[in-house]
């Protein structure tokens, strides 16, 4: 039985790696209606497969969906990671970091609107869109000065974030009694707390996630994304670590009880499920539609350039600062959004998930997806999971082995043959569907087409010639 599960869970990765095929395909059809319906059609293949049953058999079993949930959430990490590292050339080990920003955050906001406190979305909420302002809109109205050191502006970015972070503690704590109370008037019974209001506030949760993430990677990134590629490695490695310690620490150092620092926070609100993944579905359908346009646009073409060479960059006028910015900015945008998804999938948070260690999963599958492809990541990360956590877990358990003492040995021996027998990856630069890049139509210029019969063109004699 055991080895037949085997080999059920080999065919599972493959219609899984063709129906990210006929995904990106889909995305990939002309009229707006066509890819309505092809993406309707995508969506509700996996969730008849979660649904369908025979006897005691089901296809997708709960287990095998909990995989297809973090394989959605993996892609969306790995593509961030790929525009980080694949497309703009920064190691990066910062992501899983980001990811468990994320989602923590959005964490705290559902959990705190389920228990009656809307604190927790006031503070996020008027913090995020404080310091994007500061941030993005009121750094410009200063007029800053060309060649400012890093530090000066880095110090603005830490003053603007505490002033932003201040504004926003004590707007929840004036605030959220009358905001619950408002809301408790003019809304239906029931309304808050019901289907409508639950699954509202975790999308406005996970976009807030996302954009703190964002803009604590931003933060992070301005002193650091000065430093070379392995150091820049080594500072984000410093700062996962960081991270994780904050987490296990968030009940005495944080003013975060409910988080219970490495104890883990429970209670958090298990909003994707069989029933309702069309949440995780539309969030990486958006994360996949703004990658391949940021990568098709001039300004993709700025990051993909940043990468093969900053001085020629630089001399072409290019804001090379700016552009590994941006690139490691989105990135952890995506991560963020990736962890929100997780945590209301999985009803539990503990900051051993979010060890520095695990953090190399997302790296492993952009180096074996292929550096700077998006369907190698999509690809690589729904097999990767699947073969990591259901054929290997099943497998070793079978055998008498502890998966997670195999982990680490899986790692290297990955990482080495990739790069010796295929160093550009899984699918290297092939491109499917919606993210395959078009080759511009050649049109000869006017005049210059040959005449029919391959008689060569008559010359007209100049006016004015003998």
């Amino acid at each position: 039985m055991d080895y037949l599960y085997l080999f059920f869970m080999i065919l599972k990765m493959g219609f899984l790696v063709a129906w990210i095929y006929a995904l990106l395909r889909v995305l990939d059809l002309k009229a707006w209606w066509q890819k309505l319906l092809g993406l309707l059609a995508c969506f509700g293949v996996i969730q008849l497969l979660f649904s369908l049953q025979f006897g005691e058999f089901q296809i997708f079993s709960a287990f095998d969906q909990g995989l297809v949930y973090q394989a959605v959430t993996m892609a969306m990490i790995a593509l961030g990671l790929n525009l980080i590292y694949g497309f703009n050339g920064q190691f990066s080990l910062a992501q899983w970091g980001f990811y468990g920003v994320g989602a923590y955050c959005s964490a705290d906001i559902t959990w705190r609107w389920m228990n009656g406190d809307a604190r927790g979305l006031i503070v996020v909420g008027v913090g995020v869109i404080l310091t994007g302002v500061l941030y993005f809109i009121v750094a410009r109205l200063l007029a800053r000065k060309r060649g400012v050191p890093v530090l000066s502006a880095f110090t603005f970015y830490v003053l603007a974030t505490v002033a932003a972070g201040f504004v926003a503690v004590m707007a929840g704590k004036w605030l959220a009694p009358a905001f619950t109370g408002l809301l408790g008037t003019v809304a239906a019974p029931g309304l808050l707390n019901g289907t409508l209001g639950r699954y509202a506030v975790f999308t406005i949760s996970v976009l807030f996630a996302g954009a703190f993430a964002a803009e604590m990677s931003f933060l992070v990134g301005l002193p650091i994304l000065t430093l070379g590629s392995d150091y820049f490695g080594i500072a984000t490695l410093g700062f996962s670590i960081v991270l994780q310690t904050l987490m296990i620490n968030s009940d005495t150092i944080l003013p975060f009880p409910e988080m219970k620092g490495g104890r883990g926070m429970i209670g958090v609100p298990k909003l994707i499920n069989q029933d309702t993944w069309a949440f995780a579905f539309i969030f990486l359908v958006a994360i996949i539609a703004i990658m391949r346009n940021l990568i098709r646009s001039s300004t993709g073409r700025t990051v993909m350039a940043v990468r093969e060479d900053e001085v020629a960059s630089k001399a072409m006028g290019v804001d090379v600062a700016g552009t590994k910015l941006l690139a490691f900015v989105v990135g952890s945008l995506f991560a963020g959004v990736g962890g929100a998804i997780y945590a209301h999938w999985a009803g539990f948070l503990s900051p051993n998930t979010f060890s520095f260690l695990k953090g190399f999963d997302p790296l492993i599958i952009v180096v074996f997806g292929g550096l700077g492809s998006i369907t190698g990541t999509l690809a690589a990360s729904f097999g990767w999971i699947f073969f990591l956590e259901g054929f290997l877990r099943v497998l070793l358990g079978k055998l008498g082995t502890e998966a997670p003492t195999w982990r680490f040995v899986l790692y290297p021996i990955t990482l080495l043959l990739v790069m010796l027998l295929r160093p550009q990856g899984l699918l290297g630069s092939v491109e499917w569907g919606f993210v395959k890049a078009r080759r511009a139509r050649r049109v000869p210029p006017t005049g210059s087409a040959p005449p029919t019969g391959g008689e060569p063109a008559a010359t007209e004699p100049a006016k004015g010639g003998s």
